[in-house]
């Protein structure tokens, strides 16, 4: 069996594929019904069409997948423990036809006891989670990526407090899943600063000179280096511009953590109202 390749992916805003792609008279992307509006090309196309590429850039089919999204917050680490995990409709003002989408993907009781093993041994705290939905940092891009729904995820947390290079070491103790086909998967964004958005599409300078600033760490030629930087990752030029919290980047780190000396390159660039983002895979 191949030892499986990890990846941080972006998983667009809201129910952003599942649109019916409208612009205000004004220029904004906006919601129907918001003002007048006419047709605009979908910005999320591109990253769509990579989403769907994910399951056949693999080596093999994996077993099962765990995934990190930038949804969900818990101390100490959580970890979703149900057969049959519901869906969690965490974003807002969105058409109705957008919370009806279904995703009925099983979960994995047994991986996920599998995963608070491992971390309890590295010395990680975790709490099983019996109730919790999948949120859309996962049930969005999964639904392209894998629409079969039929692979079983389980979804884990960030750690409470937010600390990066605690992420790098979660991810670590996560390494040897991949060698018991289990796919890691780091779900958020490169660029999560939504207040700010480029009316022609154009790019926005802060985030294209984060893009590259990370591109440059997480591609170094030294996993130990890349480790090292992204722990220091707000010392990037343009960083807190790019991720006032950083929520969004993070599942990044757990990715890079479990890639052990695995090298990271970019699978993904493109451009969605201004801001310049960026998917990774390591192995």
């Amino acid at each position: 069996m191949s030892t499986l390749p990890t990846f941080y992916i972006p998983h667009g805003g809201g129910p952003c594929f599942f649109m019916e792609p409208v612009q205000c008279t004004h220029g904004w992307p906006c919601q129907p019904g918001h003002c007048l509006q006419r047709p605009y090309a979908q910005p999320w196309t591109g990253l769509a069409a990579h989403l769907r590429g994910l399951a056949a850039a693999l080596p093999q089919a994996p077993r099962a997948v765990l995934v990190v999204s930038g949804h969900w917050e818990a101390h100490p680490v959580a970890v979703n423990t149900q057969e049959h995990p519901p869906l969690l409709f965490d974003y807002y003002g969105f058409p109705p036809h957008t919370y009806q989408l279904k995703y009925p993907a099983p979960g994995d009781p047994r991986l996920a006891q599998e995963i608070r093993d491992i971390l309890g041994a590295a010395g990680i705290d975790t709490a099983g989670e019996g109730r919790r939905g999948l949120d859309h940092g996962v049930f969005v891009p999964f639904l392209l990526a894998w629409p079969e729904a039929r692979m079983p995820l389980v979804q884990m947390s960030l750690k409470a407090g937010l600390s990066a290079a605690e992420h790098l070491r979660l991810g670590a103790a996560l390494a040897p899943l991949r060698e018991r086909g289990v796919l890691i998967v780091g779900s958020g964004m490169s660029f999560h600063n939504l207040r700010v958005r480029s009316a022609s599409n154009g790019p926005i300078m802060e985030s294209a000179v984060f893009d590259a600033a990370l591109e440059h760490v997480v591609c170094a030629r030294d996993p130990a280096e890349r480790n090292a930087g992204l722990a220091r990752w707000d010392s990037l030029p343009a960083a807190r511009f790019s991720h006032p919290r950083e929520e969004h980047l993070l599942p990044l780190m757990v990715a890079a953590g479990a890639a052990g000396q695995d090298l990271g390159t970019r699978v993904f660039n493109g451009l969605m109202m201004g801001w310049t983002i960026s998917g990774f895979r390591f192995g």
